[in-house]
């Protein structure tokens, strides 16, 4: 999240990525960070137990949210 604040601040359009177990976690963070609307796409969780084909069908169900957010 630091980063995606960093970048944000610096004009460079940035998106926080993480699985949905941190939801509450990156709310709270952004929050304190001063940037409580980052963009921000979740996936579910876990990941560390998914194979290559189920990390790819993932990143697919998610790429348009993660491109809009970049656009915004």
């Amino acid at each position: 999240m630091h980063d995606t604040v960093w970048f944000e601040n610096n004009g460079i359009p940035a998106v926080f990525v993480a699985t949905d177990g941190f939801i509450d976690a990156a709310m709270a963070q952004s929050t304190s960070l001063g940037m409580p609307d980052v963009n921000r796409v979740f996936v579910p969780h876990p990941m560390q137990d998914q194979t290559d084909k189920e990390m790819h069908q993932r990143a697919n169900s998610v790429i348009e949210q993660l491109l809009t957010a970049l656009i915004d």
